[in-house]
């Protein structure tokens, strides 16, 4: 499956499907929540939430990508990423685009 943040698919005619996505809720556990607080204390990257939102947006990728395939895509373009905090250490990743087959 092609993945373009761009509207088009270089050098292909396209037909648009639909609108696809993928989200999932992620969260820490406690532990790992707990040490995150700490690191705020001293500042720096927090490496348990960074690798939590790496893991949420695979996730909803490959969600988005099931959804394309089962409209028969060839591709998404306009590929777009959104989060937001749903509760103190769990956050909502959304993927979205547009699935599109190519003509001839």
């Amino acid at each position: 499956m092609i993945l373009l943040t761009i509207e088009y698919v270089p050098g292909r005619e396209i037909e648009a499907l639909g609108l696809v996505k993928g989200t999932v809720v992620q969260s820490k556990n406690f532990g790992k929540d707990f040490m995150a607080g700490m690191k705020t204390i001293v500042g720096g990257e927090i490496k348990g939430y960074t690798e939590m939102l790496i893991e949420a947006r695979q996730i909803a990728t490959k969600r988005m990508v099931d959804d394309a395939e089962a409209l028969g895509a060839d591709a998404v373009v306009g590929l777009r990423y959104g989060s937001a905090s749903v509760m103190q250490g769990a956050a909502e990743v959304i993927a979205y685009g547009t699935a599109v087959k190519f003509k001839g």
